[in-house]
């Protein structure tokens, strides 16, 4: 090797080196967006899918407001709950039972001393848009040839029952019951795939997640049935003052508003 050639090999390590350096140093965008995501507290909310428009809209302005994330995962239990058990914050319920049967089921998970009313919904019937069988009361569900999409889950077990409140209404809706699922995401299928179900006794609220498929027909009085929407930090929560913050959040003035727009109502006007 002649002298030059040494000179460019010398000169190729140092810039080798140099590179290794600068490497070691400067950080990569990678890792400033690592940095920023541990410094940034998080909160993990899990609940079925019935209040999942209302607290997601609720987190994203809370985030946003606060500068922290809140990750909402709803749906039906089965698809959340291994991840839940790990990460949870709060827990959400569809109804004050469904948040007691998921505290009795998973007792090292909830806390039940940290455990918050927010506000009701009432039930309804949604129909096709137009309302093309003319149903304007439970009684007109008794119709022959009415057919009925039902949900025996998700808040609603044994709702259509409470709401017709007599024997002959009770047996007259019974009777022309079609479709029976367990949850309401299967609800929604059934209800887009089936055109020739007329009728779904539901909450309210779905109407509003459903506006470009059904139309709905509120009852009187008499006739609704309100369920609640619990929620309670859990117990493996490692951001405990920020889940009571988002809780008093979703209870103030703001998170009123957003439960009211996606059809829920006050916890003492329901009655």
């Amino acid at each position: 090797m002649n002298e030059q050639e040494g000179m460019v090999n010398r000169g190729s390590n140092r810039l080798l080196l140099m590179i290794a350096l600068m490497a070691m140093v400067v950080p990569s965008a990678s890792h400033f967006a690592m940095a920023q995501e541990i410094s940034t507290p998080a909160l993990h909310v899990y609940g079925p899918g019935g209040p999942l428009a209302a607290m997601e809209e609720a987190a994203e302005r809370f985030g946003k407001a606060r500068g922290v994330q809140v990750l909402v995962t709803g749906g039906p239990e089965a698809k959340w709950i291994d991840r839940a058990q790990q990460d949870a914050d709060l827990i959400y319920g569809g109804a004050e039972y469904m948040l007691s049967q998921f505290a009795m089921k998973y007792p090292a998970l909830v806390d039940r001393t940290a455990r918050e009313e927010l506000y009701v919904r009432a039930s309804g019937i949604l129909v096709r848009k137009g309302n093309p069988k003319n149903i304007r009361t439970l009684e007109d569900l008794t119709r022959p040839g009415i057919r009925i999409l039902d949900v025996e889950g998700a808040g609603q077990l044994g709702m259509w029952e409470d709401m017709a409140g007599s024997a002959p209404l009770i047996h007259g809706i019974q009777k022309n019951i079609t479709v029976v699922v367990g949850n309401t995401a299967d609800g929604i299928e059934k209800w887009k795939s089936m055109p020739d179900l007329n009728a779904w006794i539901t909450f309210e609220s779905w109407h509003f997640r459903l506006k470009n498929e059904t139309d709905l027909v509120r009852l009187p009085e008499n006739q609704r049935v309100y369920r609640g929407t619990p929620i309670a930090i859990t117990s493996v929560s490692k951001n405990k003052d920020l889940a009571r913050e988002f809780i008093r959040y979703l209870k103030s003035a703001e998170g009123r508003e957003i439960f009211m727009k996606w059809g829920w109502a006050d916890r003492g006007a329901a009655r």
